[in-house]
Formats: structure tokens, sequence, C-alpha cells
């Protein structure tokens, strides 16, 4: 599978800036190229408790459907993070839209940093889609710190985990040390994509957006400047990965939650 990664600034509340850069770049992938993944939040930037409503849109909203008429154009799958209105409430939401279907898959950050959680509410599931072969499962930001969110994605047979990333300073080196972790424990492909530059409240993007194969090696990795990394994911690593043991089976504490299929997507809803 051939994978960019685009580590960009982004403006906070800037949404048309944001979506014509994101409209742009999906215009400037390589010709081969079948997947293209952005940061946390990317479209609508980071919001506040002023301004959330004004920024969120649905699923369904215009926002979205002009990404996806870009990526259909392309043939090329886009994952992206923007703030969601969804009945009232509002989510830190990433989304794996096809040329195919459009949302394939959206995922509701579950594990929400401090400083976001007057904005938005956590989600309530874990989930992954199977697309063009591969089961993929999606991952925001703090997400990775823990271990759980990634391994709740690899009981559902995740192996590719697309992680939108709004990481700043100082803790970039951790989601360094995250990713490779979250990858070797559930024996998949991640790739990590983090904004770069200056944000709101003084904060300064750390970069260091990166692909790690499932044997927890870094592939790929950028620094602290705008940068889009092109990059093949050789699949047959997955069984390599798996030839003398796979966790998933050996894991003798299995988190808890209901599964629920619909379609191509399968979900794990977390337990209270």
């Amino acid at each position: 599978m051939n994978v960019e990664l685009a580590q960009v600034t982004g403006r906070d509340g800037d949404v048309p800036y944001n979506l014509a850069r994101t409209l742009a770049l999906i215009e400037a992938c390589a010709s081969d190229t079948e997947l293209l993944v952005l940061p946390e939040t990317y479209l609508t930037g980071f919001p506040t408790r002023d301004n959330v409503a004004h920024l969120a849109e649905p699923l369904d909203g215009p926002m979205l459907a002009q990404v996806h008429q870009a990526a259909k154009a392309r043939n090329i799958a886009v994952a992206v993070g923007f703030a969601e209105v969804h009945e009232g409430r509002y989510f830190n939401t990433t989304v794996l839209i096809t040329p195919e279907h459009g949302v394939a898959l959206h995922y509701r950050k579950t594990h929400l940093w401090s400083g976001e959680r007057d904005v938005f509410e956590a989600g309530d599931r874990m989930s992954t889609v199977l697309w063009r072969g591969v089961r993929v499962g999606l991952l925001i930001c703090y997400d990775i710190e823990f271990p759980e969110p990634a391994r709740a994605l690899g009981q559902l047979g995740a192996q590719l985990l697309l992680v939108t990333n709004g990481n700043f300073d100082p803790y970039g080196p951790t989601h360094r040390t995250c990713v490779m972790a979250r990858a070797l424990e559930n024996q998949a492909f991640a790739v990590m994509v983090n904004r770069v530059g200056a944000g709101d409240d003084n904060l300064v993007f750390a970069g260091g957006s990166a692909v790690v194969d499932p044997f927890g090696d870094l592939l790929v990795e950028a620094g602290r400047d705008e940068a889009t990394l092109r990059l093949t994911l050789d699949m047959n690593l997955l069984a390599k990965a798996r030839e003398p043991y796979i966790y998933d089976r050996h894991q003798r504490m299995r988190l808890r939650g209901e599964v629920i299929e619909t379609g191509e997507r399968r979900d794990l809803l977390i337990s209270p």
C-alpha cells in the first residue's frame, strides 16, 4: 500500500484555510498514492468552548463532502481529523474517507487530554474497517499513550493503525516511543502524522510524523518542519511478524466490551 504523510501547519479556527490546504494536498498526491494521512482536528483546528459550536460539523456536512469529492477524483483514501457535532454533542473525531464509500470509518477520541475535556466528550468505542483487504483502525494523539486503545483495535484484527496527532513540545519523544510500542504490541503497521508550527495558547507542535512496521521498527520519520513523506507498506511483513508467535492469540487478559459488526466495519464498545 502506497501512503503519504502530510506533516503540515494549520490554523486553529480557520476552516477555509485548512480545508483549502487539505484539498490541495490531495490534488498534489503522487499518481500511485492510495492513502493520505493528515493531523488531528486538521480541518477545523483545535476549537475552544467559545467557538466549537461555530466550527464543528456533522459527518454528512459540506466540509467532509468536499474532501470526499477530491478523494474520489484522485482515487485516494484520506484520514483527517475535525471537530464533529452529533446530536448537540461535540467530539474530537477522525474519519477515513475512501473514494468508494465516503466516510467509511469514523472514530471519536476516547482518551481526552486535560486541555480538551471542557470542549469535547469522549467516544464510547474503538472502530475498524476492512478497506482494500486491509483492516484499518484509527487512534488520535493522547490515545497512544495508553496500550488499551491500540490493543482493542488489535483484538478487532487491525493490521494498520492510523494515528492523527496534535502533539506539542515537550512531548515529541513520548509519542515516538509510544507509536513504536503500539505497533510492536499489535504486530501491525502504525502511521502517525503530526502538525508542525505554532498553535493557539503558545503551543509549538513537535512534528516527528512516523511510520512503524509490525516488528516495531521505525521505517521513516519527519523532523520539525513541514514535510510530505511517501512510503510503500510491504503487507507481507504482517505475516512475517506473526510467524514465531501471535500476541493476540497468547493474550490472557482480554479487553471487555461488546463487538459489533456492520458490513466491513467492526467496533468494540467500551465497557463502563
